[in-house]
């Protein structure tokens, strides 16, 4: 089966199997992949130009994480999308993520704020370009700045695998908004992160938790929708 995604060769001093699993478990978390699409050892080492093993123990990894499910004859699958996954990880992300948010309003530094403002403004400038992958990465930039800031590494560990399996959203949501993008206010993408960084510079906690929550809720209800369509 051939893929859409074009890894190109791996190379450089890390492994060969570790940079497999790295570019693989990338495209996942960004979601490059549909939901429910299979992922054979095959195709895989073909676009990775390299052997079985490496690509078999890549799948096997990331099926550890539950980024993946992985049939008897070694293939992968990405998992489906389901009303009740999607609930259960946005619980998940809720209580997580928004600890996280409420630390990081109190110990992030001018320079980091300044560096959120900068990520936010960037995400702008793809939507206004029309440029998902872009605004999406960006998007991801913005979080992950603010859970760093919290300085908690159990938090952000916690938080990396639940974007992991948050995945195959992320490709429905990129799939939504791409034909959206020239009719809808970019502005509305950033809403809440403008305010997170808002309550994060007046120290107050509370209130980018709040923010932070009502950004996962807003992307929950509109993914819902879309799987009960």
């Amino acid at each position: 089966m051939a893929l859409d995604e074009n890894f190109g060769p791996v190379t450089g001093r890390v492994t060969v199997q570790d940079a497999v699993y790295e570019k693989l478990r990338e495209a996942l978390l960004l979601g490059r992949f549909d939901p429910g699409q299979v992922l054979t050892i095959a195709a895989l080492s073909q676009s990775f130009s390299t052997s079985h093993m490496p690509v078999r123990e890549a799948l096997r990894r990331l099926a550890a994480e539950n980024a993946l499910e992985v049939s008897r004859n070694g293939s992968a699958r990405v998992p489906p999308v389901s009303v009740g996954r999607l609930d259960d990880l946005c619980r998940a992300r809720v209580a997580i993520e928004g600890m996280a948010t409420e630390l990081a309003a109190l110990h992030a530094t001018p320079e980091e704020l300044d560096a959120l403002d900068e990520v936010v403004e960037a995400h702008e400038l793809g939507a206004r370009k029309g440029l998902v992958v872009e605004m999406l990465d960006f998007n991801r930039a913005f979080h992950y700045r603010v859970y760093s800031a919290s300085r908690s590494e159990v938090l952000i560990q916690l938080i990396d695998t639940l974007w992991l399996r948050y995945g195959p959203y992320m490709r429905m949501l990129s799939a939504y908004v791409e034909p959206r993008m020239a009719t809808e206010d970019f502005r509305s993408y950033t809403v809440h992160h403008r305010r997170i960084i808002a309550a994060m510079r007046q120290r107050d906690a509370g209130r980018a938790r709040e923010e932070m929550v009502a950004d996962i809720r807003d992307t929950q209800d509109l993914l819902r929708s879309l799987i009960t369509a």
